[in-house]
């Protein structure tokens, strides 16, 4: 309890729990719960699968990320007056979307939402940027841990939460809460701390733009590193697209499904996150990665057995439990591994670079699942997804070698 406890209660560290719960707040709000709104309001279905374009802000946002690494608001800091300014934006956004009709006026909802989008991957940018500068290296995956807890809090305040107070409150009072609850996340960053060192920022916007990418491609095997994020947690991506589908076609049911893998899904991450980020912060972050690897492929066989046995409530709790615990662990880790490599001149931009690259495998690994599931048979289809994490496994004795003396940043840039 203690080593939790001066890990996790140091303020650097604490704080990103707040700033992690600002960051997934809005994500719902211009996603499922917004879907949900658009539903109870008659609008047809092909209009609503049209605001799903809404989400693009989050996948371009590196475009103009080097803003943001270059210009220095006037208050808070270069990282906290970014992310304080925004969230003041924020709030006024989400409250005007509540006073929005999706009935009568789409269009100024899609407006309003698309703009929540903008500014909450804007803010992403900077909470990324800030947590990378303000950590110490021991520091790295408790500090990933406890935004990716925050962020997933907060999902569950604006998806679930929303959703049931929908059904005793009008839309409009819903969207005035979440804004409020924005609004007490400036809180946590007025009180966040600055980061030790300051770092000079680029000198102008053609050093913000080709900066970040000069170095970090002058580092060796820059581009083999790329495909390394891609892959790291691959077999994790092809297993977890097929999830709800596989537990619904054996049996279970849809309010199975949501309390067990949704809710207790949601607390097992959350203790493999905080896990996890303890593990990073004891043995480094090569050998984490080397052993929430191993553990997140072998916990794919856990819906092996789950296929195999049938319809189990202790199985599928066990299966559910054991992915949700190694993913957390895992991606402790990897986060903390990412933030290593960014120069802190340009970490707004390099972390929005190589978190794009991450979500590329996330969303190509789901697209030949389908077909896999079919002509495998679930117990097998379980048992290969496994080979989707040797790639990354045997990539990490390039890159994240398990008897690697220095940092990972070092380790990559070929400066050792």
């Amino acid at each position: 309890m203690n080593n939790w406890l001066s890990i996790y209660g140091n303020k650097r560290v604490l704080s990103l729990l707040g700033l992690g719960f600002a960051s997934g707040l809005p994500l719902a709000l211009t996603a499922s719960t917004l879907q949900a709104w658009l539903m109870s309001e008659k609008v047809d279905l092909r209009t609503i699968g049209l605001f799903s374009l809404v989400g693009l802000p989050y996948a371009l946002k590196v475009f103009w990320a080097p803003l943001m690494d270059r210009f220095t608001p006037p208050l808070l800091g270069r990282r906290r007056g970014w992310i304080i300014a925004v969230q003041f934006l924020l709030v006024i956004s989400i409250f005007g979307l509540s006073y929005s009709s999706p009935a009568s006026f789409p269009p100024v909802v899609a407006f309003a939402a698309l703009m929540i989008a903008f500014l909450s991957a804007s803010q992403d940018i900077a909470i990324d940027a800030y947590r990378a500068d303000v950590l110490r290296e021991k520091e790295l995956g408790p500090g990933a841990a406890t935004t990716v807890v925050g962020y997933r809090v907060a999902m569950l305040v604006s998806g679930a939460m929303a959703l049931i107070l929908s059904d005793y409150l009008p839309w409009r009072t819903v969207y005035g809460l979440m804004a409020g609850f924005m609004l007490l996340c400036m809180l946590f960053t007025l009180i966040a701390p600055e980061p030790e060192n300051r770092v000079v920022p680029p000198t102008d916007l053609k050093e913000a733009v080709w900066g970040p990418l000069s170095s970090y491609f002058r580092r060796s095997g820059a581009v083999e590193m790329l495909i390394f994020i891609m892959v790291y947690k691959l077999g994790d991506a092809i297993a977890g697209a097929m999830t709800t589908p596989f537990l619904l076609d054996i049996g279970f049911t849809r309010t199975d499904v949501g309390a067990v893998n949704k809710a207790f899904g949601l607390v097992s991450t959350i203790f493999g996150t905080l896990a996890g980020g303890l593990v990073v912060a004891r043995i480094g972050i090569n050998r984490s990665l080397w052993v929430f690897g191993f553990l997140q492929a072998v916990s794919n066989l856990s819906f092996t057995v789950v296929a195999l046995v049938g319809k189990s409530y202790p199985a599928m709790v066990a299966a559910i439990g054991i992915e949700n615990i190694s993913g957390g662990m895992g991606n402790a880790a990897f986060i903390a591994f990412m933030m290593s490599l960014c120069d802190k001149r340009f970490t707004a931009t390099q972390y929005a670079l190589l978190t794009s690259f991450m979500a590329v495998s996330r969303i190509v690994a789901g697209v030949p699942t389908g077909i896999m599931a079919e002509s495998l048979g679930w117990a097998s289809f379980f048992a290969v997804s496994v080979l989707g994490a040797i790639p990354g496994i045997l990539l990490l004795t390039r890159f994240a070698p398990w008897n690697g003396q220095r940092s990972a940043a070092l380790v990559e840039t070929g400066k050792v």
